[in-house]
Parts: C-alpha cells; sequence; structure tokens
C-alpha cells in the first residue's frame, strides 16, 4: 500500500504538474525492480480511476482535474448520466455527443463541461472507458441481405449491434441470441459483435425469462468444482458438530414461510418468563459451518451475492445441497443454527439478549395462510393444523403488535405498497394477477427479524468490532423540497427544512392512507429518498428510525449474513484478534460495494421479469374493457391502474374528443376547448389497446369517465 499512497501524497503538492510516469521514477529516485513496482502501481491506479493519464502520457489525479470517475447510466434516446463513486456527487448529465462510445454500465472517465447552475445538473463527457460493462449483449436478431444486426433488449443501451454476415451462427429473424462485441461504439458508428448463443425464437416456451437471465448474467448453472464441492457436504448433522454447541432440540422450534418455499433459514420459539417477558428465540441456519472462507463455494455465493427470485424459477446463492438440504430448517431434523435470544418487554424493549451456536430440531413447517387464517379469522380448518403451536402462536401475534407498535413511536416510515402475485402455468404462461394482502404471519416474521438485526447490530457496534451495517443514509433536503412542492398540490406539507425526520415523513404517509393519491404519493416519496445498502461504516437506518442496523437473518440468500455469521462466531469465541480485525477492515468495505451492487441487480432483473409477464398477461386482453383509477400524470399521457394492480398509459395524443394539457401547477390534465378535467384518483372506464413484450409496456385508450 506504501508506494500507492506516496503517489498520491506527490500528486496532492500543489506544485505538482502532470508528470511521464519516467519522471516520476526520476523524482522517487527508483531503479530497477522498484521502478517496474511504480510503473505497476500507476497502471493499477489508473484502471481503478484513482489517477488518469492524458493525451502526452502524463499523470495526474483525477479529483485534482475536474474529473469524475463512476457509472454510465444509459437512455433510449442516447444520452446518459454519470452516477460517480464519490457519493458526495450528484448524477453528472452526459448528452449524446458527449457520449464517446460509452455504452450502459460502463465504468468511465468523464470531464466536467458545464457547473451545474441552479435547478441544473453539471454536464460532462466521456473521456475515456475505463472497464467495459457489456461484453455480451442480449437482443433481437434481424436479417437483411447482407449483414444481420441486434436490436438489444436493454432499452438503456441506445445502439444495435452490426452483425457481419460471416458471423450471424446461422440465426434467423426473430430469434432472441447473444451477441459477443467485438468493436465497440464510436462517434456515428454503431457497435459491432458476432453471434455466440441463440435462445430461441420470440415467444418461444422459456426464451423470454432466459433472455432476462442472460442480459443479468446470472448463471443457472454452479461451475463443476463447486458443485463437487456441494455435493461432498454431508446431508446429516455429525455427533461430534451437535457435541460443541448448545443442545436446543427440546425447545419448542417452527418454521413459518410461503407454501412453496424450500430454503427455509429461519426458526422461532416464544415463551413467557416468571416476570411476564417474553423470551423471543430467533433461529437462523449456521451456513457458515458448511461453507469455508475463501473455499470454492465462498467464492461463487459472493461472485453471485445473493439469490434471485424470477417468477418461475430461483437462481440460488448457494447450491441446493447447501440451500435446500442441510441448511433447510426441516422439521424432524437435527440442524445448526445461530440462535438470539431475546427477552421482550411489553413496550417491546429488549432488556437482554444472548447469541448462541445451537442445534435444533424444529417441529412443524407452518405455513403463512395457514397461521394468517387462524389469528385473524379463527379459521377451523387452520386450527386442526395448527393445533400444538396455537397458544405460541397467539403469544408472537402480541408481541408483533407491541413491536411494531414501539416501531410506530419512533418514527419507522411503513409503505403499505399493494402487491401483486403472477400466477403463470406449467408453460410459464401468466393466467392471472391477484392482489396481495401482507397478512398477520408474514408481519409477525418481519418484525421478529427485525428485532433481531437490531439487536445484533448493536450488540457488535458496541464490542468495537469490524461488521457489516445495512444502512439507509438521510434524504437529501433538495430532493425532499422538491417534493414538498410537489406534495403541496394536493394539500400536504412536509415540516422540517434544515433536516428531516423520519417521523414527519411516517405522519404523511398514514395522512395519504386510503386517499386517491396514496400510491402516487407513495411511490414519489420512495424516490425522494437514498437506496438502503451495506456498509463496513455504521449510520441510521432512515426509514426504520434504527440507529443500529444489519442483515442476519437470511444467510442462505444474501452474503452479507453470511460473512456476518463469521464475524460473530469469531467474535463469540474468542478469535477476533488484532492481525483478524485488520483483514476484516480491509475486506469488508468491498463486500459491502459489491453485494449493494448484485442486490440492485437482482432487484432489476425480478422487476423486468414482473413486468414482462404483465405486459405478456394484458397481450392476451386487448380489446376488454376495465375500470381503473388514474394513478399518476405526466407531460405525454396519464398512467391508470386497474384493480389487479397493472398499469397501462393513455396517450394524450389517443384522446379523441379534444386536445388535452397536463396542468403541473394544478395538478391535472385539462381538455383545451371542453375544459373536461382528469384528476388523479379519477375512475375511467378503459380499453386495453397495446402489450409490448419488448418494451413491457401496456397501452390503455379512454372509453368513458365515472
Amino acid at each position: 500500500m506504501g508506494i500507492r499512497r506516496n503517489i498520491i501524497k506527490f500528486m496532492e503538492e500543489k506544485s505538482y504538474k502532470p508528470m511521464l510516469k519516467e519522471e516520476i521514477g526520476v523524482r522517487f529516485g527508483l531503479e530497477g525492480k522498484e521502478l517496474n513496482a511504480l510503473y505497476n502501481a500507476l497502471d493499477d491506479m489508473e484502471k481503478e480511476g484513482v489517477i488518469i493519464r492524458n493525451r502526452n502520457e502524463r499523470y495526474g489525479l483525477i479529483d485534482k482535474m475536474n474529473l469524475a470517475v463512476g457509472k454510465l447510466e444509459g437512455n433510449e434516446k442516447g444520452f446518459g448520466f454519470l452516477i460517480a463513486d464519490d457519493k458526495t456527487k450528484e448524477d453528472i448529465f452526459i448528452p449524446a455527443e458527449g457520449m464517446n462510445g460509452g455504452l450502459h454500465g460502463d465504468r468511465v472517465v468523464v470531464r466536467i463541461t458545464s457547473k451545474g447552475e441552479v435547478g441544473r445538473k453539471e454536464e460532462g463527457e466521456v473521456l475515456k472507458i475505463l472497464e467495459r460493462a457489456n461484453q455480451t449483449i442480449v437482443g433481437t436478431y434481424e436479417s437483411s441481405k447482407n449483414f444481420g444486426f441486434v436490436i438489444p433488449d436493454n432499452s438503456r443501451i441506445a445502439y444495435d449491434v452490426f452483425i457481419p454476415k460471416a458471423y450471424t451462427n446461422s440465426a434467423k429473424t426473430n430469434q432472441k441470441v447473444v451477441v459477443e462485441i467485438t468493436r465497440w461504439p464510436e462517434q456515428r458508428r454503431n457497435p459491432e459483435g458476432k453471434i455466440v448463443e441463440i435462445l430461441g425464437f420470440v415467444g418461444e416456451k422459456g426464451t423470454d425469462i432466459l433472455s432476462i437471465i442472460k442480459q443479468f448474467k446470472l448463471s443457472e448453472e454452479f461451475p463443476q468444482k463447486v458443485q463437487e464441492q456441494a455435493s461432498m457436504i454431508e446431508q446429516e448433522v455429525s455427533k461430534e458438530a451437535i457435541e460443541k454447541r448448545v443442545d436446543l432440540r427440546n425447545l419448542k422450534t417452527f418454521t413459518i414461510d410461503g407454501a412453496d418455499a424450500k430454503d427455509l433459514d429461519d426458526a422461532v420459539s416464544i415463551e413467557i418468563l416468571d416476570n411476564g417477558n417474553y423470551m423471543l428465540g430467533v433461529h437462523i441456519a449456521d451456513v457458515s459451518h458448511y461453507v469455508g472462507e475463501r473455499s470454492v463455494l465462498d467464492k461463487e455465493a459472493y461472485k453471485r451475492g445473493n439469490s434471485v427470485y424470477l417468477l418461475d424459477r430461483v437462481i440460488p446463492m448457494l447450491p441446493k445441497e447447501i440451500s435446500n438440504g442441510i441448511c433447510s430448517l426441516y422439521p424432524d431434523k437435527d440442524r445448526l443454527t445461530l440462535s438470539v435470544f431475546m427477552e421482550i418487554d411489553k413496550d417491546g424493549n429488549v432488556k437482554d439478549h444472548e447469541i448462541v451456536e445451537g442445534v435444533i430440531r424444529s417441529q412443524q413447517r407452518l405455513v403463512y395462510d395457514d397461521v394468517s387464517n387462524f389469528l385473524e379469522n379463527d379459521d377451523q380448518e387452520a386450527a386442526k393444523k395448527l393445533v400444538n403451536v396455537s397458544e405460541e402462536l397467539k403469544l408472537m401475534e402480541e408481541l408483533c403488535h407491541i413491536l411494531y407498535n414501539k416501531r410506530e413511536r419512533r418514527g419507522s416510515i411503513d409503505f403499505d405498497f399493494p402487491e401483486a402475485r403472477i400466477i403463470l402455468d406449467e408453460d410459464g404462461i401468466p393466467i392471472d394477477i391477484v392482489k396481495e394482502d401482507r397478512r398477520i404471519a408474514n408481519r409477525m416474521i418481519e418484525e421478529f427479524m427485525l428485532a433481531c438485526n437490531e439487536t445484533i447490530a448493536e450488540h457488535m457496534y458496541w464490542a468495537e468490532m469490524p461488521f457489516l451495517y445495512r444502512i439507509h443514509e438521510e434524504p437529501e433536503m433538495e430532493r425532499i423540497n422538491e417534493f414538498n412542492k410537489f406534495i403541496h398540490n394536493f394539500g400536504y406539507l412536509i415540516k422540517g427544512t434544515q433536516e428531516i425526520h423520519p417521523k414527519e415523513l411516517q405522519r404523511l404517509t398514514k395522512e395519504v392512507k386510503g386517499k386517491k393519491e396514496e400510491t402516487l404519493i407513495n411511490t414519489l416519496l420512495l424516490r425522494s429518498l437514498k437506496k438502503a445498502r451495506y456498509s463496513s461504516e455504521e449510520d441510521i437506518h432512515f426509514g426504520l428510525a434504527a440507529k443500529y442496523y444489519t442483515h442476519f437473518t437470511a444467510p442462505i440468500r444474501r452474503y452479507p449474513d453470511l460473512q456476518i455469521h463469521r464475524i460473530i462466531k469469531s467474535y463469540v469465541n474468542g478469535k477476533l484478534n488484532l492481525n483478524e480485525q485488520d483483514r476484516l477492515d480491509r475486506i469488508l468495505p468491498k463486500v459491502a460495494d459489491h453485494t449493494s451492487m448484485t442486490e440492485r441487480t437482482a432487484e432489476e432483473a425480478e422487476r423486468e421479469v414482473e413486468d414482462l409477464k404483465v405486459a405478456e398477461y394484458m397481450s392476451t386482453r386487448i380489446g376488454n374493457e376495465y375500470k381503473g383509477m388514474v394513478s399518476s400524470l405526466t407531460n405525454f399521457g396519464m398512467f391508470v391502474q386497474l384493480d389487479n394492480t397493472v398499469e397501462g398509459l393513455i396517450r394524450y395524443s389517443d384522446m379523441v374528443d379534444d386536445y388535452y394539457e397536463f396542468d403541473e401547477k394544478n395538478y391535472y390534465v385539462i381538455g383545451v376547448h371542453t375544459r373536461k378535467i382528469y384528476r388523479l384518483g379519477d375512475i375511467v372506464k378503459i380499453r386495453v389497446t397495446k402489450a409490448d413484450l419488448v418494451k413491457r409496456t401496456i397501452d390503455f385508450m379512454l372509453t368513458s369517465q365515472e
């Protein structure tokens, strides 16, 4: 590390002017091997975007040269934004002519060309591409006489890829393909490529989701070495492992999950103590016992970062021998756990806690719907199935309300968005979309996991050990002020101009509950907040109004949780010596950044699949008429949401009875001649006119207004 620090220090001096690498070597008085080490360090620092080499081969610090480094976010119209590495920087606008061959996702250096005036973003141009994100692109092939081209599925990649005849790999028009880029785009010149894989025709069974899997570079198969290591893992817990553990097999533990879940990574238990407090046990599968750090299994899990849940399949972080096998907390099986016992009083305060390496034997596998039917409706069918745990479930319901009320008192924000479940048949065709409610069983498990995650995070914070936190920083006041201006249209107001407390936003979400504008205001509020992420530095979780928070409860499907389990086990066994703490201090920032990125990728892939299946569902309903509610207004049209949460666009240009305009100040749409007004929340009748499976969008047309 020393040589890098010296280079930075040297370049930070006021008198430093960009120099050739040979000149830097002379200044440092280096020769031979040491000179080579300097040159290698300069190369690495240039690749990482710490320094830059200009056209005259001279090096300087990026920070000092009016440059910014980060990830390029493309737009289908050809322009883009730089999402800077420096988290204090706003996004920088890159006009189409400034993209200079940069594609969506590339890591680039941007020169700032104009400073942001009030209310305008800084502008820049791509100076250098540090790392290409799209060695391969997924899209639809179209053939012409002497060549072909691929239209990328990802609309943020604004170029079609040119395919010379020799490299079409016998692809046919309208097939989904994977193309490898052989020549990158330049000014006014499309990229070129060769087709390396044919996924199937558009509309063929399975091609659509497979295309999304390939687009996001997700791997359905595990590499051979990983699979070999997984298949060597014993599927029974050994006697030796049990002997070193706290034996919790006589404790009444059980799991509560969705009906089709296979990776059961958390079990719960509850008792009432003599002092009237609750003793809640949260028992999490001890994945780290089977996945050794730096093993091939571990490296693959790190690379994936998390499991990805697509509608008809799961792309797991760990092979099924672990995720659905020895680490899944099936009933009547001995399973190793990291268990957290929390003594919680009637106000929801955790009075005491203990973390133990345990072994449990779950007594029953419960399903969310049964538990909710029993607790909410006293359903007799469900009661029969749950007779052995009915008392525990009633206690859990009590405790759930106590914990929720405590969170609410401190200002935790609860977004209650309508969730939809898309039901597919055996061929992957969507046959129904149903609205899902967050019922008591789901909320119970949610509250217990939140309490456990907070308890663990606070424990490790006061232990002053290197750790991974789940943070959600305070929102930027500029964005909150913009949002405030918007909600003013509806007669709402957020107080606090210097800083904002989550309680204020919580108050707003309660105020809009049940109102026509609820979904829109909640959606825009969510967009005004920062995204939660992983961090090796402790910070608040704004949305939960929590001072300390982490992810501990899902090590089968999230790498940060697995990393945290290792740290906790080292700590409770007295193995976190200074050397180990130093090592963790070095690796944890990387783990945090990498897993925050894989989480975003998974979310995008999951959303793409859902949007695709919703569009496919509506494509068989062209011409059908429905009632819907105007859910948001834009400059080009209004969105209408149907009862099953499907949203479609009505363009003003398709509204034939008048010429309509969006009045931003009063937040309504008005007909120029008839003065007819459409507002948010209006109930309208629509006809489905189009569903685009490529763009994953749905178009409606008005038939009448209620």
